[in-house]
């Protein structure tokens, strides 16, 4: 019988290497950003307004003059770093939800999982929204917004695993030996859990991507000036005819980071499907 570690699935798997290399690029690019970017992202001069790409400005200046290069990578880093806590946030609370849910059961489980389906009814960027106006506009509220609308997913995803596990013989020893309930759900049912979680993890960065942007299009997340993707595109709708690269690039950009999330998610979870380990 031959087996091969997910490690080696997943260096085998092409899309979770381009994703790969897509996610790594950003990540290095942005975390030089005060070496890569040859302007400050804040600096404005009307005079230089709205040049096209080529010459001193490599992507062109958008309507107040600013370097739209030094803007992407800069924006980048407050994008991706975003994105990543609203889907840390969601993957902790959404992990401790699902987790108690299942482990508990009974009216526990019954009134959480009701919760997550009202919550799920509702379509997440619709959802964000009212958070957001409710909380009032800025990236801190809308990465709170982004974090409790994807808790359901990951909550129904443990609990799903859950429920499998905490049937299997080795936690039901721990039980009879005396283990108390934190200590079972954190030395032996999570870890077994972790799988999914990685996987919808990943995934789920693209999409946090996306909703952020789409709040700060709104006018919802991110505030100006700050070099944030999706704010940067609702600034530049206005030029979109006069100076198209003023709104081409800030979409590429969040497009390649889906882009990159996305092929490296289904990379994770094609190597660490157990089916496939045969």
């Amino acid at each position: 019988m031959n087996r091969q570690s997910p490690l080696r699935r997943l260096f085998r798997h092409r899309n979770a290497l381009l994703g790969g290399a897509i996610i790594l690029t950003l990540v290095v690019m942005v975390a030089c950003a005060p070496w890569v970017a040859p302007y400050d992202p804040l600096d404005a001069d009307l005079t230089r307004a709205l040049r096209p790409p080529g010459g001193e400005f490599l992507l062109g200046t958008d309507e107040q003059g600013r370097d739209l290069f030094s803007r992407l990578v800069w924006g980048g880093r407050l994008s991706l770093l975003a994105g990543v806590s609203a889907i840390g946030l969601a993957l902790v609370l959404g992990t401790a939800t699902g987790a108690l849910s299942a482990y508990f059961g009974g009216w526990v489980d019954l009134l959480v999982m009701r919760v997550m389906d009202i919550m799920l009814a509702f379509p997440s960027i619709l959802l964000a929204i009212a958070i957001t106006a409710i909380l009032g506009p800025g990236l801190g509220n809308a990465i709170l917004a982004v974090a409790v609308v994807n808790i359901p997913y990951f909550a129904r995803l443990v609990r799903a695993s859950v429920l499998s596990i905490k049937e299997q013989e080795y936690v039901q020893a721990a039980e009879a030996l005396g283990a108390d309930h934190l200590r079972i759900l954190a030395g032996h049912v999570l870890p077994n859990a972790l799988a999914p979680l990685i996987v919808q993890a990943t995934l789920g960065l693209g999409w946090a991507l996306l909703d952020i942007a789409g709040l700060s299009f709104l006018g919802l997340g991110a505030r100006p000036p700050d070099p944030e993707w999706g704010s940067m595109l609702s600034r530049a709708q206005a030029y979109i005819q006069v100076a198209p690269w003023v709104v081409t690039y800030p979409g590429l950009a969040i497009m390649v980071a889906v882009l990159g999330f996305n092929l490296l998610g289904d990379g994770l979870r094609d190597a660490l499907d157990p089916r496939l380990r045969r």
